[in-house]
């Protein structure tokens, strides 16, 4: 059973037209309200393929309300929370291009803080095959809590995968103890303060912060595929080319799809970037079937020419 921790859940409302034009009354042809967050989406994702998951994951007013009817019958425990939780707008336009309103989310007090952990805590005792923390950190919530989830994961022998950005994924990385790190290009460039135009830099980057103390990173590089690097290999690969209707969760699929594989690391890339593939071809925040996946086979190659530009992949 995977174990999701989304500290700030949403419900993601998309919105799909021909072309966004700033100031403009655009005709929308079609409307999608999913459950957001990218923990979240990593367990629907992790369900959809037959593999257990449970969410951990707070909530509250009507905006958590709608989230938790929108989450059916997915395996979660949900902390309740005096603020309201997030609506999230992305509006995708015919030719693929995805843009986001993301809100900031609610307050979380220190005790509920704590509540959060708790509740974490009890379901690590549980025994999990992994913890995946994911996403940003609402408001009141201090920016090392994956630093504090990770002592956590450890303390009970549970492998960490971590997807976040910014002051978060800085402080957890240089904490070292992630079993997997899940930055996408821009992140990890941001992490190690320089550009990452070529295949080496991306590798000798990885390689920086798997030196802290972290075991692998798991690149994602948008439509150019995703890299992964321990510290004695690295594989990369990509999906087959396809129309892009939405991004949004699709870097959740991914992360999904490695963890699905729970085998040898170049099975496990070719499923995160099959799975992300197939996420993209579909709207909103839609999870990919099975057979969707399927149609979306991804190429892999061992030890890639590091000269290589990424925008060339």
């Amino acid at each position: 059973m995977i174990l999701t921790l989304t500290p700030n859940p949403s419900v993601d409302h998309t919105l799909e037209v021909d072309g966004l034009v700033r100031g403009e009354v655009l005709r929308v042809s079609a409307t999608h309200a999913q459950p957001g967050g990218k923990g979240v989406n990593v367990a629907r994702a992790l369900l959809e393929a037959g593999v257990p998951a449970r969410a951990v994951l707070p909530v509250g007013g009507g905006g958590g309300a709608e989230l938790t009817a929108l989450l059916g019958d997915l395996p979660r425990v949900t902390v309740p929370i005096a603020g309201e939780t997030r609506a999230n707008i992305a509006v995708t336009e015919a030719d693929g291009t995805t843009t986001k309103f993301n809100a900031p989310g609610p307050v979380l007090s220190a005790a509920e803080t704590d509540a959060l952990l708790d509740v974490l805590e009890q379901e690590l005792s549980q025994d999990p095959d992994w913890i995946v923390a994911c996403g940003s950190l609402p408001s009141g919530v201090p920016t090392d809590l994956y630093v504090r989830v990770a002592e956590l994961a450890s303390s009970y022998g549970v492998p960490l995968a971590l997807d976040t950005s910014g002051e978060p994924l800085a402080k957890a990385a240089h904490a070292g103890r992630v079993t997997l790190l899940k930055p996408n290009l821009e992140e990890l460039a941001e992490l190690t303060g320089r550009d990452l135009p070529t295949v080496g830099a991306v590798v000798e980057a990885a390689r920086e912060v798997l030196s802290w103390g972290n075991e692998t990173a798991l690149v994602t590089l948008g439509g150019h595929g995703a890299i992964l690097v321990d510290a004695e290999r690295t594989w990369w690969a990509r999906g087959p080319r396809v129309r892009t209707r939405s991004t949004v969760g699709a870097g959740d699929c991914a992360l999904a799809g490695y963890l699905s594989e729970n085998g040898l690391p170049d099975k496990g890339l070719g499923r995160a970037v099959a799975w992300g593939t197939a996420a993209v071809s579909l709207p909103g925040t839609s999870i990919p079937t099975p057979d969707v996946v399927a149609a979306h086979e991804a190429t892999v190659v061992a030890d890639p020419d590091r000269r290589r530009r990424i925008d060339e992949l």
